[in-house]
């Protein structure tokens, strides 16, 4: 049965243009889209029309960095596919590229295989997977091929966590020359895990064991030399690099030297990086405890060096990393030990929201927002022009957003499956008021509409955005 959407009286904003325009969404896709006061907009007809005047009109958010069910440190995080995917909806992102584990020993198929039975029938917006590669061997790098051929394209790899998800720098440049070969993207956490895991066995033996040491020892030149090593590995392969979660001004220099050379090296960075600081792993009792993720929250002077990078491409992408834990129960699993705490912040909801207080601040501008939250990671990570645009073609991803409510952010009333707001009281310009997800009513007019289920899964393309 067709079905007509016209979205009338807007502000459209991409990536590369601002028009007041109409919206025809037709069967799902976005059919045509006109200036509001032309004959052709005066033309589409619809069984639905929005009124979106003195509002802006966007494509969906692509949060291309969300840990849903992700086993931990001895639990799980706080959101399932179904909460994570709906709070996502509520906040304006409408697809996510969530991360499949290999468990060591166990194949890249198994982990995947696990991670679609969690997130099939269960996802409120589209959703796609990168793969964790845990195990490099001779067998790992050929499942490599096979799942860049059916669309997971890209693999995470971690210099950080021994023991866990540790590779070293042979198994780096083996997965790198494996994508190199094979059309993949390496997304890296770059800190020296090694060095790392000396200076936290240091700080506990001092009696240091307060959630602040946990930035302390997770220091920013680690970060620095770490991200350093990835991107000259990189070189040697011959292979594009993707650093993930950059929160250091010593790394986001190596990202944006290796950049003026001409390199295919990319950087993302997170709202909990641009928005908090030590401060609040600083903060009295063991509240700091809500604050530990990794990498770590720096000083406040970092994050002058990190808008700078996006406003000069040395830094392409905000995703938020998405990994929440309890306070209750969860967090305090290190009272007393502050490496025993679960690693994560919650933001999934949040993520378009202060970036569009960051446009109201002066940090970026409207188009810059829509391509660091939208456009840039899908063609990152092979989903554009499907996903990230609104373009005649493209999936009806449309978020109606109004550029002057204002809100408090609070875990009173956000809706991720977690018991405490990073951004606690903290007001914000901007409100996300519709959602539609292929052109289904997720949210309308601030009411959830949406079902498990909706969301299907997208395989992706290889990556798009290279020099």
């Amino acid at each position: 049965m067709s079905s007509r959407t016209v979205i009338r009286g807007g502000l459209v904003l991409t990536a590369s243009d601002e028009m007041h325009a109409d919206v025809l969404i037709e069967d799902g896709r976005i059919a045509a889209l006109a200036a509001s006061t032309t004959p052709a907009a005066a033309a589409f007809t619809a069984d639905r029309e929005i009124d979106a005047t003195g509002k802006y009109v966007i494509p969906g958010g692509v949060d291309a960095h969300t840990h849903m069910e992700l086993p931990f440190g001895g639990t799980f995080a706080s959101d399932t596919f179904e909460t994570g995917t709906r709070a996502a909806a509520w906040g304006g992102t409408t697809t996510i590229v969530d991360f499949a584990v290999q468990s060591v020993g166990r194949t890249l198929r198994e982990g995947l295989d696990a991670w679609h039975a969690k997130a099939e029938g269960n996802c409120a917006i589209d959703y796609a997977f990168h793969m964790i590669v845990s195990d490099v061997h001779d067998e790992t790098l050929k499942e490599m091929d096979l799942l860049v051929e059916e669309g997971v394209t890209s693999f995470k790899q971690f210099m950080a966590y021994p023991g866990v998800f540790y590779s070293d720098d042979g198994q780096i440049l083996r997965a790198m020359q494996r994508c190199a070969g094979n059309g993949g993207l390496i997304m890296m956490h770059a800190e020296n895990g090694i060095a790392i895991d000396v200076l936290v066995e240091q700080a506990l033996a001092r009696g240091e064991t307060d959630p602040r040491y946990h930035g302390e020892v997770r220091k920013a030149l680690l970060e620095a030399e770490a991200t350093h090593r990835a991107i000259r590995l990189a070189q040697v392969a011959g292979a594009p690099l993707y650093v993930v979660h950059v929160s250091a001004l010593e790394a986001v220099a190596e990202l944006a030297r290796a950049r003026d050379e001409g390199r295919n090296v990319f950087g993302e960075t997170c709202p909990q990086y641009l928005f908090l600081s030590t401060d609040n792993l600083a903060e009295p009792g063991f509240e700091g405890a809500k604050y530990v993720c990794s990498t770590p929250l720096r000083p406040k002077e970092h994050q002058a060096a990190l808008w700078r990078g996006l406003r000069t491409n040395d830094l392409q992408v905000v995703s938020t990393d998405h990994c929440p834990f309890c306070f209750a129960g969860q967090k305090e699993l290190g009272r007393g030990d502050f490496s025993k705490i679960p690693n994560g912040l919650p933001g999934v909801e949040n993520r378009m929201d202060l970036l569009h207080q960051a446009v109201v601040d002066g940090h970026i501008s409207r188009r810059r927002w829509i391509e660091i939250a939208c456009a840039a990671p899908a063609q990152l990570f092979g989903l554009y022009p499907k996903k990230g645009t609104l373009a005649p073609g493209a999936d009806a991803d449309v978020v109606v957003y109004d550029p002057h409510a204002e809100q408090v952010l609070s875990a009173e009333t956000h809706h991720m499956n977690v018991d405490y707001s990073a951004y606690e009281g903290r007001r914000v310009t901007g409100r996300v008021e519709t959602v539609l997800s292929r052109g289904e009513l997720v949210i309308d007019q601030r009411e959830y509409t949406g079902r498990a289920g909706h969301g299907l899964y997208t395989p992706r393309s290889t990556c798009q955005y290279l020099a």
